[in-house]
């Protein structure tokens, strides 16, 4: 088959296409590499007026008289492509918001897609309606407007979050639901605001190339290595400040005990030469299934603080304190689970190897691209 990826926020499709390829399909790959992180793409998107005086520009173009000037030639950089973006079998937007722009831009490029190929699927994955709906409606126990709601952040710093609830963005889902053949949640976070609604198909967890990362054995007897690599436009919603806290406590409580690296804003191939280095990798908070980077940090035999809630424990059967442990919102909590680690150096190695035999029992990404090619036949054979 000749499938089309569109967008990239992690490595998801980077992986998916690289098992697709192995099982013998035909995948090209478009975004514009997801901002600072600079993931590899096969026709790369050009994304303007982003920062200094380009981007004071842009806004005050967009004030006086509501044209976006980002978004107008964002679009135009797709549709310089779109003789290499039409005539596939299967096409899968990482979002139903792919490209990062404006509703009224989106929708044009995803109806555009639509009419030109075959199939069209749709990732829950990365925010959008349904997931910001859900969250703020406070049916999750915490999520990432827990900052918002306690007032760690204002409704403009939570700009690029809230806008999901607005009427364009209502209007852009509504409308890509009509175009698409289904929607796959690539983790719980995304499975568990999709049930119920039409057309959703299922979860496919994130695919791991474990070929190309080597697991590396914990070191008991080493003065362990701590990496938070932070985000700074995700800085409360991932909640790196709770890592930031518990790191306080820690370096209070066990003086020289651990070292440890803290980065901001690395591009992906930076970003993980620093995870490489590390034992112990504090990866997010506010959620209930692991990202893709904890993923990768696991696939290398990391010992991860991350999102590993009751859910992901049912869903995958996996006892508590075992493959990865949960970091709750809450510093102190946080920083006994790091001392614990550093008293307890033993635990490093069963916890690394756990880790690395989960990613290849459930997210070997040659098994999970055959799921999507299974549910992405299931989907059409639906319409």
């Amino acid at each position: 088959m000749k499938i089309l990826l569109v967008g990239e926020y992690s490595r998801l499709h980077n992986s998916l296409k690289e098992g697709l390829k192995d099982l013998g399909h035909d995948v090209i790959l478009v975004g514009d590499g997801d901002y600072f992180k600079n993931y590899p793409v096969d026709i790369k998107l050009i994304r303007r007026f982003q920062k200094g005086f380009l981007r004071r520009l842009k806004n005050l173009i967009f004030r006086l008289s509501g044209f976006d000037v980002s978004s107008w030639l964002m679009l135009r950089s797709a549709m310089h492509h779109k003789n290499a973006l039409q005539g596939y079998d299967i096409v899968q937007i990482i979002n139903e918001s792919p490209l990062g722009i404006g509703p009224k831009y989106e929708l044009r490029f995803v109806n555009w897609l639509a009419k030109h190929n075959d199939k069209l699927f749709v990732m829950a994955c990365g925010t959008d309606y349904i997931s910001v709906k859900f969250a703020m409606d406070k049916n999750f126990r915490y999520s990432i407007l827990e900052p918002f709601f306690q007032g760690k952040v204002s409704q403009k710093d939570y700009a690029p979050i809230l806008k999901y609830l607005s009427h364009e963005h209502l209007a852009l889902h509504k409308a890509v639901a009509q175009l698409c053949h289904g929607y796959i949640a690539s983790d719980l976070d995304y499975a568990l605001p999709y049930q119920g609604v039409e057309k959703y198909l299922g979860l496919i967890p994130n695919p791991i190339n474990v070929e190309r990362i080597k697991f590396i054995p914990q070191n008991e007897n080493k003065k362990p290595i701590i990496f938070h690599g932070v985000n700074t436009k995700n800085y409360f919603k991932k909640g790196s400040d709770y890592f930031d806290k518990a790191l306080e406590i820690v370096t209070k409580e066990r003086v020289n005990s651990c070292k440890i690296i803290r980065t901001q804003d690395l591009p992906y191939d930076e970003y993980m030469e620093k995870l490489t280095q590390s034992d112990i990798v504090l990866d997010q908070v506010l959620g209930y299934d692991q990202g893709y980077n904890a993923l990768e940090a696991m696939a290398q035999g990391k010992v991860l603080l991350t999102c590993a809630e009751k859910e992901w424990r049912k869903h995958y059967d996996i006892p508590e304190h075992c493959v990865a442990l949960n970091a709750l919102p809450d510093a102190q909590k946080i920083a006994s689970l790091i001392i614990e680690l550093i008293d307890h150096p033993t635990q490093r190695v069963v916890l690394g190897e756990q880790a690395r035999k989960f990613v290849e029992e459930h997210h070997d990404y040659k098994k999970i691209s055959q799921k999507y090619l299974d549910l992405w036949s299931k989907g059409s054979e639906t319409q």
